[in-house]
Order: structure tokens, then sequence, then C-alpha cells
């Protein structure tokens, strides 16, 4: 996945929102791509970030297919005009400027929602008089979809999320009927039913979790009134956003804003932490009872440093050194600067405060085994 997003807010004064981060507003530790692994390794629940990554995807499509639809009728309006097309003509010259929501759609503003509803319903206008029969949409779901073609996009626009789920690269598919089309109406139909038979159906490929009540509408829009138009997942995708902002989000926000450190680095970190601290001890106890010098004794800073410090990075899971350098850990042994201003700032402070209980914990113990007074048994 490409880590580089579009465009960012101006620097924020708190922690993202789920919306920001599927809106590829943020930097990371707390990017898309961070959320997107955070997903996979932790949380175990990728297929529903998947799922609605990939609903998104299928809106843009429709809406990129409108919009160069739109193109083509300006382009080609006498010719419309004879082949009698108005009504057509009308309903996309009246949409007007599509918008891109990553959130929900309840968040939608009135005016967003109203240019949503006139998309889905020019393309089921549009699907009804294209005489769609089941056959061809499963025929049209073995082409590869390619959302970019060979022409750029409208500018503003951005072109459609190449699939998580797919590691194939996508190739372009071009209809007979609009042979000029970046999208082909076939690609809109093979998208829906995609995603209705790799995360819907029961026993599907990736089947997400959502109440039977979601999936039996879905299927129905689909499968029986041949439905494709964005507001079919409208439901779903509403649902998955909610699940990810309750059940997820907080727990990648304590781990990316809070600390910077995988399970598996903070598992090492405890494992030769409490060697370290356990040889410490050993050696310091040794030294006491043979009553060495105070010099030799010096030596116990060593492996005392260690242990505490290691045992401190796991107990914060923060490892204060590689944020004050501004690293942040993704996977095992693999890190990312740390870009979010307000992020970087926190993990700065509280890099600081573990820092501050390292070096007192270390001094206090330190100096206790050094300067207790030795017997020789």
């Amino acid at each position: 996945m490409d880590r580089s997003s579009p465009a960012f807010d101006p620097p924020r004064d708190r922690l993202p929102t789920l919306y920001e981060v599927l809106a590829r507003k943020t930097k990371p530790p707390v990017d898309l791509f961070s959320f997107y692994i955070y997903m996979r390794d932790q949380q175990r629940s990728v297929d529903y970030l998947d799922f609605w990554l990939d609903v998104s995807q299928h809106t843009s499509l429709c809406r990129h297919y409108v919009s160069e639809l739109r193109r083509s009728i300006l382009v080609e309006t006498p010719d419309l005009e004879k082949t009698g097309s108005k009504r057509s003509s009308y309903a996309l010259d009246h949409m007007g400027e599509l918008n891109d929501p990553a959130g929900p759609s309840t968040d939608l503003t009135s005016d967003e929602k109203v240019k949503d509803q006139n998309l889905s319903a020019f393309l089921r206008q549009e699907n009804g008089n294209s005489n769609h029969s089941p056959q061809s949409s499963l025929a049209s779901q073995q082409s590869p979809l390619r959302p970019s073609g060979d022409r750029p996009f409208p500018a503003g626009e951005r072109p459609p999320r190449p699939s998580f789920m797919s590691r194939n690269s996508p190739t372009r598919t071009d209809s007979g009927n609009s042979p000029a089309h970046t999208v082909a109406r076939a690609d809109i139909r093979a998208s829906a039913e995609k995603i209705l038979y790799t995360y819907l159906l029961p026993g599907s490929e990736r089947e997400v979790m959502l109440p039977q009540g979601i999936v039996h509408d879905i299927t129905k829009d689909i499968e029986e009134e041949g439905r494709d138009d964005p507001e079919v997942f409208d439901t779903a995708k509403d649902y998955t956003f909610q699940a990810m902002e309750r059940d997820a989000f907080p727990g990648f926000l304590r781990a990316k804003a809070l600390g910077n450190l995988v399970p598996p680095s903070l598992f090492l970190r405890l494992v030769f932490g409490l060697l370290a601290l356990t040889a410490a001890l050993w050696v310091g106890f040794t030294l006491i009872f043979l009553d060495a010098r105070k010099r030799t004794r010096a030596w116990e800073i060593l492996p005392f440093t260690i242990g505490i410090y290691l045992l401190s990075s796991h107990q914060y899971h923060l490892d204060p050194i590689l944020a004050l350098v501004g690293l942040s850990e993704y996977t095992f042994f693999s890190f990312s600067r740390l870009e979010e201003p307000y992020v970087r700032k926190l993990l700065t402070k509280r890099a600081l405060m573990v820092l501050f209980v390292t070096i007192l914990v270390g001094v206090a113990v330190i100096v206790l085994f050094i300067f207790v007074p030795g017997h020789r048994l």
C-alpha cells in the first residue's frame, strides 16, 4: 500500500479521529498504513477494514464513472441531442460536484446526502434501462478491475483505491458500450458482486460478521433487484465504521500515540529484561557476600541499567530512546518516522518521563548494591 497521503489538514493539537485516518489526513505512526498493519497483526480483524475500503472503492468507481459520463456528455452534446438522451444529460448536469466522504453516511451534511442519493438514483435508473441480466454480471466478475486508465482523472479527483484484498496488479477493463470511459458500467456491477461474494455471503472467503438483516437486504438488492449503486452498502459500511471506531481504534491510538513498540518486541524486552535483572541481582549479592571493593561492585551498573531499561520499556510500551530520535515500530524491527506533530510531541513527553523513572529506579538500586556494607561468609 502506498503510504503517502494526497493531502493533509493543518497540524492538529489533538489525537486524530478514525474518519481522519481513513480519509488519509494523518501521518505516521497514526496513518492508514499503520492502522491496516495494526488491524492485521494485533486486532486480527483486517477483513472489516478491507470490507470498508472495498466499499469505499466501489463508491469511488461509481463517482468516477458518472464524472466520465458527464465529461463525455459535455463533449458530445450535439450527438446526444440527436439521439434524444436529454433526460440522462439533465440528470448529470444537475447532480452537482460529487463528494468523497471517508466517514459514515450518518455524518454527511444534508447537501452531501442529496448528492449521494442523486448518484445512486441515476445509477439505478441507468441500470434499469440497460436490461441487466444476472448471467452477464456474473461473467463480468471474472474480468479484472483497474480504476485508472490511460487518460488522467479530472483535476482535483483521486483515483479509486487499489483493493487491499487483491495481491495481483489490476488491469484495465473496457466495455464495448463505453470504449472511451476509464470505468465501464460492467466494472461497477462486478465490484458490487465481488464485495457480496467475498465478504457478506455465509461461508464466503473473508466473511465479516454483520447483522443478518443487513446481509439479507444487500443480497436481495444485488441478486434479485440487480442494484449496484453505493446506497446498497450504506448500512453495512456504517455498521463496520462504528464497530472499528468502538472496538479497534482506541487500542490503535494507545499502541501508536502512547507507545512505539509492537507485541513481539515487548515480549523480547520482557524476557531479556528479566534475565538481565536476575543476573544483576545474582552478581550484586555475590559481590556483597564476598566483601568485594566498591570499585568492583560498580560493574553492577551495566546489568542493572539494561534490565531496568528493558522492563520499563515493556511496562510503558515505549522505548524512550527510539521515541526521542523520532522512530516508531510498526512491525517487528521495522520502523517509521514520527511525522504526526502532536503524536511526536506526546511521545517525546512520555519518553522523558520513562527515562526519568528508569534513571531514578536504577540509581536507587545501584547505590544500594554498591554502598551497602559487605560481609564475607
